[in-house]
């Protein structure tokens, strides 16, 4: 059940962060943020009140220092994905954010069979393929001029850096939620929300940016509700998938997100892949098989 749980969180994630970043090239992306964090603290409180299941403290705190990280990373991650290709900058992060909690999990002894230690070894690969080329131009676009080349390698840094900040923080926050759901599931993702919306909620004061409201327009105001709600499904499933088993391939099956949130940017943004990019398709499903079997 680990192996479900975490494809279904990586696919959830991976649809989240695609609206999340296509309502950010609408609004502000605190604006966004704000919006999107509240309603999936709605959702995660609503769930956690009808499940039944009691707060442990242990659970609440660590969820409360996950959110607060979290919501750090997600200030960076959605700045990336309105700044720079949505191909580029979740790869990198997803990668960055596997790192840690993987090297955690050898240290504390696990031990996972040679299949899954090829497979999780295809996903790593995977993600780097994924985030090794850049985004062509869209069909029609023409030849580039030596401008726009340059501009373009300047915004392809950004988002690099966007990525490695984001994961980084991500990584952490990992860590937080599996330590917090060892108490549960649904209430340490309910605190782990909270405590991300504060700490938005204090960044767009600080930068007097408001709420995203649905006079700006209802696709945006409805777009970054749905992220937060896809964004808080997948905590819980994550949640769920290290409560099942090995904790270091809950990590990297869930970080292949990205490939989501790539194959959702080329069908419905245009962005269009590399050779190298759909090599990293083709290897993750190949490692996704080899971990599941």
């Amino acid at each position: 059940m680990v192996a479900f749980y975490a494809l279904v969180s990586a696919l959830l994630y991976g649809s989240a962060d695609f609206l999340g970043g296509a309502a950010a090239r609408r609004a502000h992306v605190l604006s966004v943020l704000v919006i999107s964090a509240a309603a999936g603290l709605l959702v995660v409180l609503a769930a956690a009140v009808v499940s039944g299941q009691r707060a442990g403290a242990a659970g609440l705190g660590w969820g409360l220092c996950a959110g607060a990280v979290g919501g750090t990373g997600l200030i960076v991650f959605y700045s990336g994905l309105a700044a720079g290709p949505m191909s580029v900058v979740a790869p990198i992060s997803a990668l960055v954010s596997t790192v840690l909690p993987v090297a955690v999990a050898l240290a504390g002894g696990e031990r996972p069979g040679p299949a899954v230690y090829v497979g999780g070894g295809l996903c790593l690969a995977a993600i780097v393929l994924v985030s090794s080329g850049r985004s062509a131009a869209p069909a029609g676009s023409g030849s580039a001029r030596p401008g726009d080349q340059a501009a373009g390698e300047r915004g392809r840094g950004l988002a690099i850096a966007y990525g490695i900040m984001s994961g980084a923080s991500f990584g952490i926050f990992f860590l937080f939620m599996r330590y917090g759901g060892e108490s549960g599931a649904l209430w340490p993702v309910a605190a782990a929300r909270l405590a991300g919306l504060a700490v938005i909620l204090i960044v767009a004061a600080a930068a007097r940016k408001a709420p995203l409201s649905w006079r700006a327009g209802s696709v945006p105001f409805l777009t970054a509700v749905a992220a937060g709600v896809l964004d808080s499904s997948a905590n819980v499933s994550y949640v769920l998938a290290t409560r099942q088993g090995l904790f270091g391939l809950a990590v990297v099956l869930v970080a292949l997100y990205p490939g989501v949130t790539v194959l959702l940017a080329r069908v419905l943004l245009g962005e269009r892949l590399r050779w190298a990019q759909h090599a990293g398709l083709a290897i993750a499903a190949v490692g996704v098989a080899l971990v599941t079997i």
